[in-house]
């Protein structure tokens, strides 16, 4: 039985996901290899790591850009924007959804339409990592690999460790996010649905 597909992620979309997930993906790997590799055995030789995040890091910059701008002169950007009203309600009635009702095979409370494409929980995080959390990793992370920009003294505490917290902070938080991210698009109408999206653009309702 064929199903109705919904074409919701143009090619712009899908080229800023896919380069965006890799970069990601190279981004964590080199961190937690200069962070937590043993010296003598490292994960990623340390130079190399070094590299590799930085470039990384600029091409994600980069693509950042791209999807800001996107974001903001076509109507993919409708789908970050929150409304506060009635907006607790739905987190909750989604994320018992999540909980229990996917388990009991309840339809979902929010389906994906072409005028809703992210659930109320999906867009909240969603605008929340891409909002702040990442312009939060790219100030950072521009920050250290340029060091002259930061300040020195900050309340009595360096201006480099407080600038490397923040952005170990934030890079751990969106590393949490993209593993939940890839746990629920797992949740489909097949467990590859959601993949295939990003490949041909059409996403496949329950």
């Amino acid at each position: 039985m064929e199903t109705n597909k919904l074409y919701l992620y143009p090619v712009w979309v899908r080229l800023w996901h896919i380069t965006n997930a890799l970069m990601c993906l190279a981004l964590i790997l080199s961190g937690v290899s200069m962070q937590y590799s043993n010296p003598e055995f490292p994960f990623i030789r340390f130079d190399i790591a070094v590299s590799m995040h930085n470039i990384s890091g600029i091409i994600l910059s980069a693509m950042y850009v791209m999807f800001f701008v996107g974001n903001w002169s076509t109507s993919n950007g409708k789908h970050y924007r929150i409304r506060i009203r009635g907006l607790l309600n739905s987190l909750i009635k989604q994320a018992r959804y999540y909980a229990f009702g996917i388990f009991k095979g309840e339809k979902p409370p929010f389906p994906v339409s072409k005028e809703m494409k992210f659930n109320p929980l999906q867009k909240f995080t969603y605008a929340l990592t891409m909002y702040f959390f990442v312009p939060l990793v790219f100030i950072t992370g521009w920050a250290l690999l340029f060091p002259g920009m930061i300040i020195t003294n900050v309340f009595g505490f360096g201006g480099i460790q407080i600038t490397s917290l923040l952005h170990v902070t934030a890079g751990f938080l969106i590393s949490l996010f993209l593993i939940i991210h890839i746990y629920f698009c797992t949740i489909g109408h097949s467990p590859s649905s959601n993949f295939k999206s990003m490949i041909n653009g059409y996403h496949e309702p329950h």
